[in-house]
This record gives C-alpha cells, structure tokens and sequence, in this order.
C-alpha cells in the first residue's frame, strides 16, 4: 500500500511539474497592435453592476475622445435611477418581470438621456454609507428585493402613493440620493446641464447583436430578462457584427461589450479562449476516460498549461444561435472593449477593460480572443461613426425600407 501511495504520489507531482514546465513556455506575452485611450480603472466589487460600471466608462472614453477631458462619472447616480425604474415597471406588471442588480449598456444610455449625470465626488463614495470602501450589495439589496415583490403582489384593489417614497429612501440611504444641483471646477450644475456639457451627441449611439431568429437588417428587444427597457438593437451578420469592433478600434472608438463570459475559456486571471474541450484533452497529454477521472483543478491545470497554443473553436452563425436557444449564450456581464493585441504566436486578442479592479495577471485587463468575443457577444453598444461605410448604408437603406426614415 505504501508501495502504491508513493507511486501514485510521484506521477501526480511529474504531471504538475510537467503542466508548470508547459504553462510557462506557453504562457501568452502580448504585443499591442492598437490601444484606444481609456479612463482609469475601478472596481463594481459585491454588486451586479458591470452594466453601470462598464458603459460609464465607454461613455468616458467617448468623452475624452471628443473633447481629450478626462471625467469620472458617478456608477451611484445611474444605479439610484435605474432601479427606481425597473421597480416601476415591476410594479406596473404586477410582478410578472424580473427585479434584479444587472441591467444593459442601454440602462445607462437612458439615464444619461432623460436623466443626466454627475461627476463621481458628488455622491457619496460606494459602500461609505454603510461603513464599507466599495460597494456591498448583499444587504442592500435584500431589503430591495422584497420590498418591491411586496407592493407588486399586493392583494390591494388600489396601491397607497407611498410605495415610491418608501423605496426612494431605501435607494438614498444605500447609494446615495442624487444631487439636483452640484459645483464642478468651479461651475454650478444640474445633472442635465452637466450631461449636455461633455461634449458628445447622445444620438450617435446604436446596440448590435447578432441572431437568426430575427431577419438580418432589422432591429428587435433581444430577449433577455435584463433588457427589461425592450430597446431595439440592430441585428447583423456575425461577420459584421465582428467587422464593427475592429473598425471602430481602427478609428478610435471603444466598445460598451455585453455578453457571457461563464465559459471555461474565460479565466479569472485575465484571458479568455473559445476552448476545443475535445482537441485540448489530447494535447493536454489525456484520453477521453483519463480525462473524465480528473478532478475540475485537475482539467483546469492541464488547460492552463497549454497557454496561448489552447486549441479554439471556431465560431458560426448557427452554434451561435443554437447557445442561445439552449441557454448556454446569456448576458452575464459587461465590459470596455478598447484595443488590439497579438501573442506571440501571432493570434490577436481584444483588449478589454473589467470593472474588477486590478483584478487577474493584468491589473484589471482582460486579452479575449476573436474567437471568443464572436461566440459570446451577446449585443453591444457603439458610436454610429465607427460602423464601416457600407454597413451602415445597409443599415439606412433597411430603415427606408421599412418605413423607419434615415
């Protein structure tokens, strides 16, 4: 037994030490092809804000392309609003919708449209109001919660006009109550004074997706239980709904990114490959019954080990399509999508900023594949002049063609 134990004992640790030998030969190093100026980074912490977090700062990085003025806008003002809305429309639908922290890139595009915005220093800093340094949203929103299921499920034939200021309160005292008037370098603001000085044009802003359920060339709400506001998004080709991302990092332009990042390929250290499970497990050195005996750290070790030569799949229209159906394609998070890079190999990856912190090997930047970003893209929000000549004529043509004007 003894015998057996150290056998045993002396295999595992060749397999580490040959997966560690293997890891560091393949380990990614980036070279950067185009890097689009981007504001500083920040960290959503235990709040499913990523939607906030991450198209403020594709809002940032359109203001400081239009104006070179760097700004830090308040994640607080947009969450106070937002949920004040969706509770609303919960309501209005007697609870047959979902209340939840996440939301869209589109959440934020509204608020800055009908709401406007302020800086970050005119909120309190998220979590100080309940003796916290970032935001904390496990109690906050387990008083949310139930707060608005009660008054959407109330057996009442007439609701009490207290139920907003109720929740109003709860919203002020956990994120801070939005400024109505607030000084910034030295000038005196309103939200919506404030939004109409920075600079862009808040109708050049359109969301892409990519589905064979809905006709190419035509918009339509995709259905999403976060997209709870039903805004249209236009529904392209995979091929060029890929073709707008590079484009717009050629002329400068970022990318407010949507989409699923549960993958395994996506890794907490800051990459994400579209993995081949089935190629992988051979060039990890493992048959199929082996690897169906490894433990989950186990698999995970020996596809770290494979770095950048990580075999991907390739992406289509219908395994697209058929992940969505299935589930498997969903909304779970948000990011900036803001540049280019290669490896060594030559294979090129998106720069893409998280609202993590300095989270993962690269301080809060994630190298996501091509392959990846087009197999998990659930839509994406981008500036109309970063869209190719001949996309967006398409686009236009299709709107006369509908009747929807220019």
């Amino acid at each position: 037994m003894k015998k057996l134990f150290f056998l045993t004992l002396m295999a595992s640790l060749a397999i580490g030490a040959s997966a560690q030998d293997k890891k560091a030969d393949n380990k990614p190093v980036f070279t950067t092809v185009k890097e689009i100026p981007i504001t500083s980074m920040k960290d959503q912490n235990r709040s499913g804000t990523c939607w906030d977090y991450s198209t403020l700062s594709f809002f940032e990085a359109e203001i400081l392309k239009a104006t070179g003025k760097t700004y830090d806008l308040c994640e607080s003002f947009v969450a106070n609003k937002t949920y004040m809305d969706r509770a609303i429309q919960v309501v209005r639908l007697h609870g047959d919708c979902q209340f939840a922290q996440g939301g869209s890139a589109y959440d934020v595009y509204y608020c800055l449209k009908n709401y406007g915005i302020c800086p970050e220093d005119a909120m309190p800093f998220p979590g100080s109001l309940y003796g916290d340094s970032l935001n904390n949203f496990n109690e906050f929103f387990s008083l949310l919660e139930p707060y608005v299921a009660a008054v959407s499920k109330n057996k009442a034939s007439k609701l009490s006009n207290q139920w907003k200021p109720g929740l109003q309160a709860i919203l002020d005292s956990y994120l801070g109550e939005c400024p109505k008037e607030f000084k910034y370098e030295g000038k005196t603001y309103t939200p919506e004074t404030f939004v109409k000085s920075l600079g862009i044009n808040l109708n050049d802003y359109v969301s892409i997706t990519s589905y064979t359920h809905h006709p190419f060339y035509t918009q339509f709400a995709v259905e999403v239980q976060d997209n709870w506001r039903n805004p249209l998004s236009w529904n392209l080709p995979m091929e060029d709904m890929m073709r707008i991302i590079d484009n717009a990092i050629e002329k400068g332009y970022t990318v407010a990114w949507g989409g699923d990042v549960s993958e395994d390929g996506f890794t907490r250290k800051g990459l994400a490959y579209s993995i081949d499970s089935k190629k992988a497990e051979s060039l990890a050195g493992s048959d199929m019954a082996r690897w169906l005996k490894l433990t989950r750290t186990e698999k995970t070790n020996l596809l770290d080990s494979l770095g950048c030569t990580v075999p991907e799949l390739t992406p289509t229209q219908e395994k697209r399509q058929e992940r969505y159906d299935n589930w498997e394609l969903t909304d779970d998070h948000g990011m900036l999508i803001y540049g280019i890079a290669k490896d060594q190999n030559g294979k090129e990856y998106y720069m893409v900023k998280n609202s993590w912190g300095e989270a993962g090997d690269y301080k809060g930047i994630w190298y996501m594949t091509k392959n990846f970003i087009a197999a998990n893209t659930m839509d994406y929000m981008v500036n109309i002049n970063a869209i190719p000549k001949d996309i967006l004529k398409k686009m236009q043509e299709a709107r006369k063609n509908q009747g929807l004007g220019d």
